[in-house]
């Protein structure tokens, strides 16, 4: 298990080579909900999401024959974005497997910081050739199975609680589980009352599949939100949901994009479903807590073009 000493060595890391992003109350989503909500914007990291930080910590810990061969990731947009960004400013050599279906601008993105740029034909795919890749010699950067990518997604976490209000709860959106593993790791640590609640899109439920069936299990993905569809969590993560997340919730896809517009309507921020997924599991949560609850939103990534939101109203009858 990630330690919060383990967490704090990852922020020292790291410092100066990411961004300590705001973490601001939200006026329009309190009026919007009806109780405090306080936001953490990750959006605003370098590469548009969290993901820019625990690719830079793995990056820092490679030995110099690694650095000399270089590294590989797979990711389904932000991942494999932030590891090629952050590969470029450390200047070690990366490559990066994507599905198809990965949003082409963070294909192009990848591609424009210098990194070589495979594309299989689905998730698992890309799990497959990444595996071979490392096996050839290249050093894996895992989007969440290891615990320094963990930890250092945990500093959004550690920075949440030094510069947030009391929360009661916090939702952190779920793909493979590595930051809400890091994120939950912080909070239990240093605010052991707070209720970390996890969130996916229906059609990538990889967490709440594997809390129901005792451990990691390959799940269908079909969502639109690429960015959380994992084809499965690793037992790293799922061992950390298990012992400190409150519970996972579900949302569909039209929820989440229905959640990209209420957050610019009322929070006045851009962001992607991975985010959105975050307002309709607040209401959830909620109905449970009740209306003394303080809530805390990680949202995690705006990357998301102009034409893909408005594509996805257009699907979801939301105009």
């Amino acid at each position: 298990m990630i330690g919060i000493t383990d967490i704090e060595a990852a922020a020292e890391r790291i410092a100066g080579h990411v961004v300590r992003t705001p973490t601001v109350p939200s006026p329009g989503l309190s009026a919007l909900l009806g109780v405090p909500v306080t936001t953490k914007l990750e959006l605003l990291q370098r590469t548009g999401s969290f993901k820019a930080r625990g690719a830079t910590a793995k990056l820092l810990s490679l030995s110099d024959a690694e650095r000399a061969a270089g590294v590989v990731a797979m990711s389904g947009g932000n991942h494999g974005v932030a590891v090629a960004t952050m590969a470029a400013a450390l200047e070690v050599k990366a490559m990066v497997v994507m599905p198809r279906t990965a949003p082409a601008r963070s294909i192009q993105a990848a591609q424009d910081a210098g990194a070589s740029v495979q594309l299989t034909d689905d998730m698992a795919g890309a799990f497959d050739l990444v595996t071979r890749l490392r096996d050839e010699g290249l050093t894996l950067v895992h989007p969440f199975d290891d615990p320094v990518v963990i930890a250092a997604q945990g500093t959004v976490g550690l920075e949440l609680t030094d510069d947030a209000d009391e929360l009661t709860d916090v939702l952190v959106s779920v793909g493979g589980g590595g930051l809400i593993a890091g994120v939950a790791a912080a909070l239990r640590a240093r605010r052991p009352g707070v209720r970390v609640w996890g969130v996916e899109p229906e059609g990538a439920q990889a967490m709440a599949a594997a809390l129901a069936a005792g451990g990691p299990v390959p799940v269908e993905v079909s969502s639109i939100v690429t960015t959380l569809s994992a084809p499965s969590v690793s037992r790293l993560t799922y061992d950390h949901a298990s012992a400190l997340v409150t519970e996972v919730l579900t949302v569909s896809d039209r929820e989440a994009v229905r959640g990209c517009l209420d957050l610019a309507d009322h929070a006045k921020v851009w962001a992607e479903p991975a985010a959105g997924c975050l307002l309709p599991a607040a209401r959830r949560v909620l109905e449970r807590v009740g209306e003394r609850a303080r809530l805390g939103l990680v949202v995690c990534g705006g990357n998301a073009t102009p034409r893909e939101v408005a594509g996805w109203t257009e699907r979801f009858g939301l105009s």
